[in-house]
């Protein structure tokens, strides 16, 4: 069989992986006779140049039929994109990111540097640790952070880093500036980042401690996931400070009020509860 060549979000070209495929479902929590089923459907529908978007529109709709919570976790990426559009912006997001890790956060602070002040996306600190993050919201999967984002961020973080060295109290901590991304960085990107010091985490990276990685580890999935919800009953619940699948168990009241009848009320609970079962059984 010829190599299947499939566009990417991107617009860039690749050669089709079926073991991606089938580790992006594993990864959900889907089991080997659901990754089976899913990849009988598609295989059919597969032809050059298809998008990964509409591979991965195929192989959601089946997962949806078989395992909600599986579902949901496979739509992680597109949840995450939804957020800024809904009205939760991402500095918020990745803020409860760093809470989870026991930091002190910041949003939106406004910080004096040495020749400019500054508004500063998330500020996290402990008692060793004295972090600037940047956040890079991208709507669109295709869409990377490029070199001109390092850049920039460098060069405020530079202005930042000469007067925190001048107080004592943030001086003798570890000082290091953030750029986080819900997509990518490009090349260029992760090399001059790697070059000046700068930290970087994105979509998969580093491998294996990436912003998906985070997320499952801390269950920090928002409530965009959900597929028992429609769209607009998540918007409503996002402006009732409903943010993550987690708050669902502990604010069940909130989907009442927003028109939820108790049927669905249980269904929703039953899908959450799911999501964390399988994760803590990994």
């Amino acid at each position: 069989m010829e190599d299947l060549i499939i566009t990417k979000a991107s617009g860039a070209e690749a050669i089709f992986s079926f073991e991606k495929l089938r580790q992006s479902m594993r990864n959900s929590g889907a089991n080997e006779v659901q990754i089976d089923k899913v990849i009988e459907d598609i295989t059919p529908r597969l032809h050059q140049g298809v998008s990964t978007k509409k591979i991965y529109k195929w192989a959601f709709a089946l997962l949806k039929k078989t395992s909600k919570h599986v579902a949901a976790k496979y739509q992680l990426k597109m949840a995450i994109m939804e957020l800024g559009p809904s009205g939760f912006p991402f500095e918020k997001y990745i803020a409860e990111l760093y809470k989870r890790q026991e930091y002190k956060v910041k949003v939106g602070t406004i910080v004096q540097g040495n020749c400019v002040t500054h508004e500063v996306d998330v500020l996290a600190t402990t008692e060793k640790e004295h972090l600037i993050v940047e956040c890079k919201f991208h709507s669109l999967q295709g869409k990377q952070s490029d070199v001109k984002v390092s850049l920039y961020f460098h060069s405020r973080f530079r202005d930042l880093h000469s007067q925190w060295i001048l107080r004592p109290e943030i001086a003798s901590k570890k000082i290091e500036g953030w750029i986080v991304t819900n997509t990518r960085f490009s090349p260029d990107a992760l090399q001059y980042a790697n070059c000046v010091g700068l930290k970087l985490l994105s979509w998969d990276f580093p491998q294996g401690n990436g912003l998906k990685d985070l997320v499952e580890r801390y269950f920090l999935y928002p409530i965009t996931c959900l597929t028992s919800i429609t769209k607009l009953e998540k918007e409503k619940l996002l402006l009732e400070n409903v943010v993550f699948c987690e708050d669902i168990l502990v604010k069940q009241e909130k989907l009442r009020k927003v028109g939820i009848i108790d049927r669905r009320v249980n269904v929703i609970l039953e899908e959450v509860k799911n999501m964390k079962d399988s994760n803590q059984k990994k």
